[in-house]
């Protein structure tokens, strides 16, 4: 792959030759960066400083995975210096735009990842699996020492989940939808999940009546729902179970209540960290 450097001197060559400019904000010299949705935007301003213009694709309070680009954002896609998505399918108009160019990176195939092999996407939720992909963004952006300084800040996250959930009465996560895998895998917690890996899906009545039957047998005493989707699966569970909601964000994009309360991925951690503490009865 062909550095950032380069690209953004051929980038500039190309519009001093024809005068054209795209919808992006940048100022002259900042990187034009692209990013599918906010855990990776989140990285790329974190590591890329002032030096970096990032355009986040997807919308406060949309569900990414629903991602639509219209016509200017592809546009911005061809002619950003630099574009993040997760690939496998995560969004496939993005992907589609994107193509096969260059400066795309497709962050699930980092090496080092070590993802599951039923193609769960949410590695960010994990913090020592989103280090990883860090680091390769701080390696596009030529980046280094704000990639590490970023990835010491996740593994004191990590740190502080290790010792948050390290003595529980119960290790059952109970969720609408399949989106805490890795973060169940890192801190020996159970993932009990009403649906797959689409949010948009309904189970089936044997669905509710197996996560339903889970929540009485393990003696769980929460359903989580989530920010961007609907809640009336989790919902339905805790009803006849007899147990109650909490929200755990999956963190894929911001709401706009939490865009105004200044939040940003390390918040949203540790708001997921308290409420799986409450939930689970850690001491």
């Amino acid at each position: 792959m062909r550095t950032i450097t380069t690209l953004i001197c051929a980038a500039a060559l190309l519009a001093a030759a024809s005068g054209c400019g795209g919808t992006s904000q940048a100022e002259p010299g900042q990187t034009r960066l692209v990013a599918g949705f906010y855990p990776l935007a989140f990285a790329a301003q974190e590591v890329g400083g002032a030096g970096i213009d990032v355009r986040n694709l997807t919308p406060a309070g949309a569900e990414p995975h629903d991602l639509e680009i219209s016509p200017g954002d592809v546009k911005d896609v061809q002619s950003a210096d630099l574009v993040l998505l997760l690939g496998d399918g995560f969004q496939p108009q993005l992907e589609k735009a994107a193509g096969s160019s260059s400066h795309v990176l497709r962050l699930l195939d980092t090496p080092g990842l070590h993802r599951f092999a039923n193609g769960d996407p949410h590695v960010w939720l994990d913090p020592l699996r989103f280090a990883v992909i860090v680091r390769r963004i701080g390696t596009a952006l030529d980046r280094p020492q704000a990639a590490a300084a970023l990835v010491a800040r996740l593994r004191a996250l990590d740190r502080e989940y290790r010792r948050g959930l390290a003595r529980c009465r119960r290790r059952e996560l109970v969720t609408s939808h399949d989106a805490f895998g890795y973060l169940a895998d890192r801190y020996r917690l159970r993932q009990i999940a009403a649906t797959g890996l689409t949010p948009e899906a309904e189970p089936s009545p044997r669905d509710l009546e197996r996560v339903t039957d889970a929540v009485r047998s393990t003696g769980a005493t929460t359903v989580f729902t989530e920010t961007l989707v609907s809640p009336r699966v989790a919902e339905t569970v805790a009803r006849e179970a007899g147990a109650t909601t909490a929200v755990l964000d999956p963190i894929e994009g911001l709401t706009s209540d939490e865009a105004d309360r200044g939040d940003d991925y390390f918040t949203l951690m540790r708001a997921n960290l308290a409420a799986l503490r409450q939930a689970l009865g850690c001491r």
